[in-house]
């Protein structure tokens, strides 16, 4: 998903509005449940580097851009979109622990402090792919590392 305007130099957030959809990025699609494990090469698949997935290489390389939902923004006021430094490998585990380090206010909130396991309702996609239940240390998508396409938070709705 495209995001209008240019990331800025040194800045820490890239204007944006909502992702499209009910809660979910435009095209994104949520992994089936009984195939989700099974899928080598998928979000889900083995641990280690996946073709097309962001590896050691993504060390130094530009900031990783996160897209928030509405309500964690408006509890850290910050825009739809910042930008996070990641060392090392980018996965979910590097680019959560570098946002929860820059915004400590969003600690607790996506993860549990105590086991660091996503919350409930809460939803990850990178690249139009549901990374919920990827395991954490899974290379995300080179797009992601490069900051092509951001890592989407999405905060999952219930009810009827």
């Amino acid at each position: 998903m495209a995001v209008s305007g240019p990331a800025g130099s040194g800045g820490t957030a890239v204007p944006g509005g909502e992702p499209s959809g009910a809660g979910r990025p435009s095209g994104a699609r949520e992994a089936s449940g009984a195939g989700e494990a099974s899928g080598a090469g998928g979000p889900s698949g083995a641990g280690g580097p996946r073709p097309g997935s962001a590896g050691p290489a993504a060390t130094g390389g530009p900031p990783v851009r996160v897209r928030l939902p509405a309500q964690l923004r408006e509890l850290a006021g910050l825009p739809a979109e910042v930008l996070v430094e990641v060392r090392g490998r980018v996965t979910q585990r590097s680019v959560l622990d570098s946002l929860e380090d820059r915004y400590p206010v969003l600690k607790g909130t996506i993860r549990d402090r105590a086991t660091a396991q996503r919350r409930p309702f809460i939803r990850f996609y990178a690249c139009e792919e549901d990374y919920s239940n990827a395991p954490p240390d899974d290379n995300l998508p080179d797009a992601v590392g490069r900051g092509a396409e951001p890592f989407f938070i999405v905060g999952a709705m219930a009810g009827g």
